[in-house]
């Protein structure tokens, strides 16, 4: 099974730590988008006739921000063009200052069946900092409106000043509101960014205090059933994200949209950032890619490893001999051996121990040399 991506790249405000292709002075030309992105999905679906897809995920940007309108056609065409399974999951992120009933009731006749949060933080004043749109009101309403549904939040460790009961009541929050699956991720502030000026001399909780911040989430999350199954990843049995699943698995995907990357038949390939040279490129019947790359030999081993061991279960060895024929015991004996603290090891299976998951950037990295 593959995946797919739409990337929405309309939002009403920039987050200050935002370095993704979104675009709030841009949304006049959502039309245009929209029918350029719907002409992209067409264009490729001879190439993929043979694949079949069990996710499809709408990201951003903030995709709520919207007419719903454009995410109900984007959905339509999808179905027109491509082998969406009928228990496929179809995953939509939503701003709660951006949500009403009329946009969720034509989500849902669409086919969307999980929907995906930004909270970030239950402190209001934390919000504004960010130039968040919501208050943590606003993200009850919204998920009073999406009371019922499979429910996915996402919050932000390492924030200005944030403590540990800081965390707690994020987590709380989203509790209240329904979660079902909670996405932990560190923020780093990017260069070019708002956050990266202003925290550029060391604000910010240190790693170290961030890594604390963590371990406070991950103990606290498992009280309330939340499994880590994945290192920024909790989710209650049954909920976990199979569209995130497939990236971590080395899955094929196809992406839409501007900077909507793809992984297909070993090639990996990316669009372009900026709207107007994607929608001239469409427009002109070429393709919007600005990179392109066939994966081969050790690079596919080391993608595989390294996306394998951010998960908690880590890989089977079976499994790697059977997409590469090779014996990774053999192989890389060497590397087990002087990563052995850090590693769990059974005749069957490898992944990083629990409590050195956080780190395992610096693991991993191990595995290239």
């Amino acid at each position: 099974m593959s995946g797919i991506y739409i990337h929405v790249p309309f939002c009403k405000a920039k987050c200050s730590y935002c370095d993704f292709a979104s675009y709030p002075k841009e949304i006049g030309k959502a039309e245009l988008y929209f029918a350029c992105l719907y002409k992209e999905i067409k264009g490729r679906a001879k190439s993929l006739e043979n694949k079949v897809f069990d996710t499809v995920y709408f990201g951003g940007g903030t995709p709520s921000f919207v007419e719903p309108k454009y995410i109900y056609g984007a959905m339509k065409q999808l179905k027109n063009y491509y082998k969406i399974t009928d228990d496929a999951e179809i995953t939509i992120e939503i701003n709660p200052g951006t949500l009403d009933e009329n946009k969720l009731k034509i989500y849902k006749s669409a086919g969307f069946n999980r929907f995906s949060v930004g909270m970030q933080s239950a402190n209001d004043e934390v919000l504004r900092d960010l130039n968040r749109i919501h208050t943590s009101k606003q993200f009850l309403e919204a998920c009073d409106l999406l009371k019922g549904q499979n429910l996915s939040v996402d919050i932000m460790l390492g924030l200005p000043d944030q403590t540990e009961e800081e965390v707690k009541k994020s987590i709380d929050l989203a509790i209240k509101g329904g979660a079902k699956h909670i996405s932990a991720y560190a923020l780093k502030p990017e260069e070019g960014t708002p956050m990266f000026g202003r925290y550029l001399n060391g604000e910010l909780p240190s790693a170290d205090e961030v890594a604390d911040l963590y371990d406070f989430a991950r103990e606290y999350l498992a009280k309330f059933g939340f499994y880590r199954y994945e290192v920024s990843n909790f989710a209650k049995e049954g909920y976990y994200s199979r569209h995130n699943l497939n990236y971590w698995k080395r899955g094929e995907y196809i992406g839409f949209g501007v900077s909507a990357s793809s992984f297909i038949d070993e090639r990996r390939f990316t669009n372009t950032e900026k709207i107007d040279e994607y929608t001239a490129c469409i427009l002109r019947d070429k393709v919007a890619e600005i990179y392109s790359e066939v994966i081969e030999g050790d690079e596919r081993e080391f993608e595989f490893i390294m996306l394998a061991l951010r998960t908690e279960k880590g890989f089977s060895f079976k499994d790697f001999y059977e997409k590469f024929g090779v014996d990774f015991k053999k192989k890389y004996a060497d590397k087990i051996k002087s990563l052995s603290p850090f590693l769990e090891l059974t005749d069957e299976r490898i992944s990083i121990k629990p409590d050195k998951l956080y780190v395992q950037n610096e693991i991993i990295i191990k595995f290239m040399d």
